[in-house]
């Protein structure tokens, strides 16, 4: 005995749809919107519910989305000081990570000094659905920045706790499917990090450090802090190690090398690689190409960075 023909066939988003039904004129349709933004997740019921309507007999259409939601990895990037390039390394290690394979979010928490829309080359202003912010893509990746919401030039002459707003406003966007969000932090020990810590409970932290001394004194404050809120440390990155003369080919080490991973070991914490002071870092992120999107050294120095520090995220913490 023949079935007989489904009349919902042919509705838009077939893919999406997990279950149709027809009866008396009703047509009840469920459509799974796992990684839909708010506003993609409404343009893909409109246009299931036009196309039922469209079907002869059909008089309603009740139109049900569903979404899984997505499991968010929140890793947090700090410094003990500012001028060691976390938010350089922050860009291109999410990039770097994308073009590994995952969906990555980038938020530039960096209250007092946001550069990502530099670095990134898009100074696109964000959108607003239901109250939640629209992430802009760039390289592959969404971010926001509070360098989004202000004009250029302009001080964030902000107190403690409407920094932290403006963090929770950040962290509560439409991310859609981004699996990792990367955190850009101030640096220093502060109200932003403290109140990230104690709303969204990173699943680890990330320590940026130049070899010398002196950022190494804070950087192992950074870790103390992370280590007293119990967030683990992934790793420690050294930024700024070997200078290369482009005119003879000589490496030089104008802040010394090797003192971050000197002071990882010590202090028991994973040494996810280091990062040369180079002129074409520089000159890319000034003009908003991060290295880590194009081919060369520099991005892949970034990738190996980027590998090291999945693997300490499938890692398990004891």
């Amino acid at each position: 005995m023949e079935h007989p023909a489904d009349p919902l066939t042919g509705l838009p988003h077939d893919e999406r749809i997990r279950s149709r039904k027809l009866a008396g004129g009703v047509a009840t349709v469920i459509v799974d919107a796992t990684g839909l933004s708010e506003g993609e997740a409404k343009r893909v019921e409109d246009e299931v519910r036009a196309g039922a309507l469209a079907i002869a007999g059909v008089t309603d259409a009740r139109i049900a989305m569903t979404a899984t939601q997505p499991h968010r990895t929140l890793i947090a990037i700090g410094s003990g000081k500012g001028g060691v390039g976390k938010s350089t390394v922050s860009a291109n290690v999410a990039i770097a990570l994308a073009k590994a394979g995952k969906k990555v979010g980038l938020i530039d928490a960096d209250v007092y000094g946001p550069s990502q829309p530099t670095l990134l080359g898009s100074h696109e202003k964000p959108t607003a659905e239901n109250e939640k912010l629209i992430p802009v893509q760039a390289h592959g990746i969404r971010f926001l920045s509070l360098g989004q919401l202000v004009s250029p030039g302009h001080a964030l002459a902000w107190r403690g706790p409407m920094a932290t707003g403006a963090l929770a406003n950040l962290m509560e966007a439409d991310w859609g499917d981004s699996e990792l969000l990367l955190v850009d932090l101030p640096p220093g020990t502060g109200d932003v990090q403290l109140s990230l810590i104690q709303r969204s409970r990173p699943a680890g932290a990330v320590i940026v450090s130049t070899p010398q001394d002196l950022s190494l004194i804070d950087a192992r404050r950074a870790v103390d802090l992370f280590n007293k809120m119990s967030v683990p440390v992934f790793g420690i990155i050294e930024n700024m190690a070997t200078y290369t003369c482009p005119h003879c080919g000589e490496p030089s080490h104008p802040f010394g090398t090797g003192g971050a991973e000197a002071a990882a070991a010590e202090m028991g914490v994973p040494f996810l690689g280091r990062l040369p002071l180079s002129l074409a870092i520089r000159e890319a992120s000034d003009a908003g190409t991060p290295p880590a999107a194009t081919e060369g050294p520099e991005a892949d120095a970034f990738n190996a960075i980027a590998a090291k520090l999945l693997e300490a995220l499938e890692t398990p913490v004891h």
